[in-house]
């Protein structure tokens, strides 16, 4: 079976148990801790390495989780462990994140942009999506600043990219003049 299978089926089952048990928050904000933990190459590795025993990793996501997660995710990644599939827990995470989004119809937008921007084109912004088609009922943005675009900005929701920056819009320009058949070339 794929990875993203396994990780999407064991990530709705952690979200009907923490629907079920009114937790779906608490175990949200447990999955984002976990997320950011995996991010440390070292605790990365433990996970996917078949040479390290179940309990061994068992009682190392105990150090450190069990103080600052709740017991429903701390049983959870009991049940993953014993049942070996500790290796998908970093793309479990991911899907229950997921997941999540859709459960609550958040929509992630990211805008670049060279500059960064006021809260007030930002909340612009995020008014003209919610009126839009485009998004869910709730929009998380995320922003990032990348000074090549020279102007303009880029929006990514999901997988539809909107480019109004003035790098690209030279680039049309310049493949444009490439591709002119009337100038002479020397």
């Amino acid at each position: 079976m794929s990875v993203s299978r396994i990780s999407s089926r064991y990530a709705k089952s952690l979200m009907d148990l923490a629907i079920e048990r009114n937790e779906l928050d608490a175990v949200m904000k447990d999955m984002g801790i976990f997320i950011e933990a995996t991010k440390n190459r070292d605790l990365y590795l433990l996970l996917k390495s078949p040479i390290i025993n179940a309990d061994k990793k068992l009682s190392i996501l105990n150090a450190l989780f069990s103080s600052k997660m709740g017991k429903t995710t701390m049983a959870f990644f009991d049940i993953i462990i014993r049942k070996g599939r500790e290796m998908y827990l970093p793309e479990i995470a991911a899907d229950f994140h997921n997941q999540y989004k859709d459960y609550n119809k958040i929509s992630t937008v990211k805008i670049i942009t060279a500059s960064p921007m006021t809260g007030e084109a930002l909340e612009e912004i995020k008014s003209r999506l919610l009126k839009s088609d485009i998004t869910m009922d709730k929009v998380e943005i995320i922003q990032k600043v990348d000074p090549e675009l020279i102007g303009g900005f880029v929006i990514e929701v999901g997988d539809k990219r909107y480019d109004a920056s003035i790098a690209h819009n030279l680039e049309i320009l310049r493949k444009d003049f490439a591709a002119n058949q009337y100038v002479k070339s020397f």
